[in-house]
């Protein structure tokens, strides 16, 4: 589990109280080439925070071919399409959406294969060319 913040202590109280202190390693803040090795290392990427106006880290797992679970409470949420989303709150379907990406391989291999293609769409040159398509179409120019 990478990162930081102020549930950081109770996750991992949380953790040893369910005796399952083997399956997790916490990281800490990662950055560069870390990050990329973490990604390599990862089935899938889950980001059930609520708090994040926008979210790079699912991009960057998304670019690194590792499917993800967001909360559709994200700000990021308003423009994948290649992820899986769930309410913040709704622990169960978070779960479900966990194990059917690690049990089910193709369906990792979708979110995987066309969520890396999406990533790799969002530019400002892509999201510049809509815009003026809707204003060419609004104008008749």
């Amino acid at each position: 589990m990478a990162g930081t913040g102020d549930l950081l202590e109770k996750m991992i109280r949380r953790v040893a109280q369910l005796h399952i202190a083997t399956r997790f390693h916490f990281t800490g803040f990662l950055r560069g080439e870390n990050v990329d090795r973490m990604f390599a290392m990862s089935d899938v990427y889950v980001m059930p925070s609520v708090s994040e106006p926008f979210g790079i880290s699912p991009l960057e797992a998304m670019r690194s071919n590792v499917p993800v679970v967001i909360s559709k409470q994200s700000g990021v949420a308003e423009v994948l399409q290649h992820a899986l989303k769930v309410d913040f709150w709704d622990i169960d379907a978070m779960a479900d959406a966990i194990y059917a990406l690690l049990r089910y391989n193709s369906l990792s291999s979708v979110f995987s294969k066309y969520g890396a293609t999406e990533v790799e769409n969002l530019k400002w040159e892509n999201a510049a060319k809509l815009i003026k398509d809707v204003y060419e179409e609004v104008t008749g120019k």
